[in-house]
């Protein structure tokens, strides 16, 4: 089992930059594919970014490719989202989450991943 805590959000103005942090306790944050989600006022969750276990396989978005990039440090139980460029489109509620059944061709399956953080919200104003 693993818990998430994001941390990073806040307000920026259109074109600036956020990275977003979630720090997993536990043993295994190795044996976990992570990704970031985000859900915006009065719309469904999106996929944003996800990462497999070691970092070899990255999927993103395309309403983000180019301006947002995911990394993870598995010495620190870590994972990034690099948030540059940013729109006010992009506003929302981001989460981390983790899942040990995503392979690299599903990653941008929310359904498998079983763990979640909290949540950490970004407002970009224009």
């Amino acid at each position: 089992q693993v818990h998430l805590v994001e941390s990073g959000g806040g307000l920026v103005q259109a074109g600036g930059s956020l990275r977003l942090s979630c720090a997993a306790s536990g043993r295994t944050f190795s044996s976990y594919a992570m990704g970031w989600f985000r859900q915006a006022p009065g719309k469904e969750r999106e996929f944003v970014s996800a990462i497999s276990q070691r970092g070899g396989s990255k999927y993103t978005a395309n309403s983000v490719k180019g301006r947002f990039t995911i990394s993870r440090d598995n010495t620190n139980n870590t994972v990034y989202l690099q948030m540059n460029s940013l729109k006010p489109e992009d506003t929302a509620v981001y989460y981390c989450a983790g899942s040990q059944r995503a392979t690299a061709s599903t990653l941008l399956l929310d359904g498998l991943y079983n763990y979640w953080g909290q949540g950490t919200q970004v407002t970009v104003s224009s």
